[in-house]
């Protein structure tokens, strides 16, 4: 599969996925970068905005298999990868998979399972594999992660380790509909008589594998990965920052950002599609200090003050 061709698929996905989902096609792109990137991706939005039909309407329309995990302070790692059952018929234990056996797992609510359980996700995410009683199994391929959590009621919570965050490649929210949306969203609704529409499937799973190896072939010019450099660099600089972007978000960056072009039917990185990610890519990568959060400084902020002091490159 070449660029153009990935173009053409992942447009062909993002239309039918807008069929089912009333939102902003930018938030659809910025999930699709995670999957064409590799990555996984942070849905942080209020309940009731579809995030769980949004999951659900992009494994129908990548052909892959879905699974949600509902995290909740009593989950157990266990309940996430999958234990051993004693068959009494066989007289030995065998493993039952857990709901991380999945191509598209929705961890819904992330922030509400325990640390414990949280970390079970780490090496999946990672590695694309689990450990259990000291036996390590393969998890299908693709492997996608879209972690949720609610930003309004966090009493009770536990919020997600610094390490945990920066496995996503992408945070994004869905935001709310605006008028004409809405009104869109009833009409749809009152032509069914199922209370949630249906997706139906634009690519099979070799095509999605495909799809994902796409962005390797896409040329970054030297001069760009200076600019990634630059850009991971002056966040460290920041004296809002206690903790600016690690080397493995410099990377995702350069990764989010071949993902975008190939998706754009580019077989090369331009500034603007650096411009694009950074924002989902890096903000979330953030460590504020204590008195920028006081002043509730918003992470997009510095982000946006990056981007603006950081020279873009030109053609000579």
């Amino acid at each position: 599969m070449d660029v153009t061709q990935a173009s053409s698929e992942c447009e062909a996905v993002l239309e039918t996925i807008s069929e089912a989902v009333i939102c902003e096609r930018s938030f659809l792109e910025e999930i699709m970068v995670g999957v064409v990137g590799r990555g996984h991706v942070l849905l942080e939005d209020v309940p009731g905005t579809g995030k769980t039909l949004t999951a659900h309407s992009i494994a129908s329309a990548l052909g892959l298999s879905f699974s949600r995990i509902q995290f909740t302070p009593d989950l157990l790692p266990a309940d996430v990868t999958g234990t051993h059952v004693f068959n009494e018929r066989e007289r030995q234990f065998e493993f039952n998979e857990g709901p991380i056996f999945a191509n598209i797992v929705l961890a819904d609510e992330i922030n509400r399972a325990p640390p414990k359980t949280q970390a079970a996700l780490l090496e999946a995410m990672e590695e694309g594999q689990v450990t259990t009683d000291g036996e390590t199994r393969q998890l299908p391929d693709p492997f996608f992660v879209i972690a949720t959590q609610n930003p309004v009621e966090q009493e009770g919570t536990f919020p997600l380790p610094e390490a945990q965050v920066d496995r996503f490649l992408v945070k994004t929210s869905m935001g709310y509909p605006d008028e004409a949306g809405e009104i869109e969203l009833l009409r749809r609704r009152a032509s069914r008589e199922t209370g949630s529409p249906s997706v139906n499937s634009v690519l099979e799973p070799e095509q999605v594998a495909q799809l994902r190896t796409v962005s390797e072939s896409v040329r970054v010019d030297e001069d760009l990965l200076e600019y990634v450099a630059k850009l991971a660099r002056e966040t460290r600089t920041d004296g809002r920052v206690d903790v600016g972007v690690s080397p493995r978000g410099t990377q995702r960056l350069f990764e989010a950002a071949r993902a975008y072009a190939a998706m754009r039917g580019q077989e090369y990185v331009t500034p603007d599609d650096i411009k694009r990610v950074a924002q989902p890519v890096l903000a979330h990568r953030l460590v504020l200090t204590p008195d920028a959060t006081v002043n509730e400084v918003q992470k997009s902020r510095v982000i946006e003050s990056v981007l603006e002091s950081v020279p873009v490159p030109t053609i000579d």
